[in-house]
């Protein structure tokens, strides 16, 4: 019996300690792996053709509550940004985004919620040397999003994060069609706990 009693007592001791809800204040640094886009350009049946994605995300959490700001560049393959008006151009989907977020007081897993709204915009070279601007507005974006991460220390954690976008208003000045581009984003990151 006393064989039991320590074991559940050290069982419990090791979940709780690595519990987020112990930690007053968390600081977490991430970057995005891959962007989807589901939307449609002018409401035709193509869409942008994503490639590679840069850029960060940040957040910091008193107790459960968080702010985040997420940056990133999502470089079209060529050819495909309606933005870019020539196929020999590289264009890009710039979105920035500020979040509110809730940690869950889980054991052994620390699992975030969060919403965020921001701006989408295309940044691409163009053949008169304007770039994107003089042909498209910038486009506002909404998101939700989830990240899962598992303690590898009592203060230090690796998380996955799913971001759902939607972007549906980049508005076209010539044609005044707005283009699609929502979809989702997949992260990974890193999570201090103090």
């Amino acid at each position: 019996m006393k064989k039991i009693i320590l074991t559940v007592f050290a069982a419990t001791s090791l979940l709780l300690y690595s519990t987020p809800s112990f930690a007053l204040v968390s600081v977490s640094v991430g970057i995005p792996m891959s962007q989807t886009i589901t939307g449609k350009e002018g409401g035709k049946s193509y869409g942008n053709a994503p490639d590679k994605t840069s850029g960060y995300f940040l957040g910091v959490s008193f107790l459960s509550f968080g702010l985040g700001i997420d940056s990133y560049t999502t470089k079209f393959k060529s050819g495909s940004c309606n933005g870019c008006w020539d196929t020999r151009s590289e264009g890009v989907l710039k979105t920035n985004m500020t979040n509110l977020f809730y940690q869950f007081p889980v054991p052994v897993v620390n699992l975030i919620i969060g919403l965020g709204m921001g701006t989408t915009e295309y940044d691409c070279k163009t053949a008169d040397g304007k770039g994107c601007s003089a042909n498209y507005d910038k486009g506002s974006a909404t998101q939700w999003y989830t990240s899962i991460g598992m303690p590898l220390i009592p203060l230090f954690d690796i998380h996955l994060s799913y971001r759902s976008i939607t972007s549906k208003n980049i508005k076209n000045k010539v044609t005044e069609l707005k283009d699609d581009n929502s979809g989702s984003v997949t992260g990974i990151g890193l999570a201090f706990n103090f």
